[in-house]
């Protein structure tokens, strides 16, 4: 069965055709539960998001900051292992109809097996990877199989990403790329700072003439404002900590959570709007 990547392209083409960026959400599986995670995707994606990101809670991650492994800590003791993520892939597409990545580090995969992780991913409809500490000179195994799957590569870029290391993961990825708005690990900021349209200005060039692969910046965006800044220069906004601290704000109500998020999402979808 071949994943959703072409389904993630034409989401990322649609935004563009409609003057706007795309709005990509991340959540943990697992977090609260298995259950309630996956409601609360579906309420962002019925808030306006396009995009979800489902992150594989990890006990060292070491690109998210405090929100981001409170969730992955929450997720882990309740017992989530990559059968659910994979479920979490699966009922959340199928009830929207609309792209679900798998955001993990590379421990998780080596150890469950390459071509058993890409094959499931697909089977559950999955529309690719986000690999943030999986080096590009080290991910033609990975890429062989996810090719044969249907499933994008993601790799992540920084600012202080050279031109000439930003033309081999653009040339390596696909699906789009993830573009660190800065240096440091997730959590919203007051500031996204400039770094991340130059980042993004020297990611497009390192694409070239000829073909398309959308930047999507993440890390910092946590409201309405900030996505519209972002929007302005980027082809994807990437919001994550501001979602699950709306979850974890709730602290256990989960109507109220869901309730948050999808008000986020809807917020964030306005703000993305170049002309809003």
């Amino acid at each position: 069965m071949s994943g959703n990547i072409d389904l993630l392209s034409d989401t990322l083409a649609a935004a563009k055709a409609e003057n706007r960026a795309a709005l990509i959400a991340y959540l943990p599986a697992g977090f609260p539960t298995v259950d309630g995670g996956i409601a609360a995707i579906k309420a962002v994606f019925d808030g306006g998001a396009d995009v979800v990101e489902v992150g594989l809670p990890h006990s060292d991650p070491v690109l998210d900051g405090p929100v981001i492994q409170t969730a992955d800590d929450i997720a882990l003791r309740g017992g989530v292992r990559i059968a659910d993520v994979m479920r979490t892939v699966r009922e959340a597409h199928e009830a929207t109809g609309k792209p679900v990545l798998v955001m993990t580090y590379w421990n998780p995969i080596d150890r469950y097996g390459v071509e058993r992780f890409t094959e499931e991913l697909a089977a559950a409809g999955g529309a690719g990877c986000i690999l943030p500490d999986l080096p590009v000179q080290e991910s033609a195994l990975w890429r062989e199989h996810a090719d044969k799957h249907g499933l994008a590569t993601v790799f992540v870029v920084a600012p202080s990403s050279r031109d000439e290391r930003l033309a081999t993961i653009t040339a390596a990825g696909s699906g789009f790329v993830y573009a660190a708005s800065l240096m440091g690990v997730t959590g919203t900021r007051e500031s996204v700072g400039e770094q991340a349209a130059d980042l993004v200005r020297r990611t497009r060039a390192a694409v070239g003439p000829g073909r398309t692969l959308p930047v999507c910046v993440g890390l910092g965006v946590s409201d309405a404002v900030q996505a519209k800044e972002v929007a302005a220069f980027s082809d994807g906004v990437i919001v994550g900590s501001a979602f699950v601290k709306r979850i974890l704000d709730a602290d256990g109500d989960e109507a109220a959570g869901l309730a948050a998020v999808r008000e986020l999402a809807a917020e964030l979808a306005a703000g993305v709007r170049r002309d809003s």
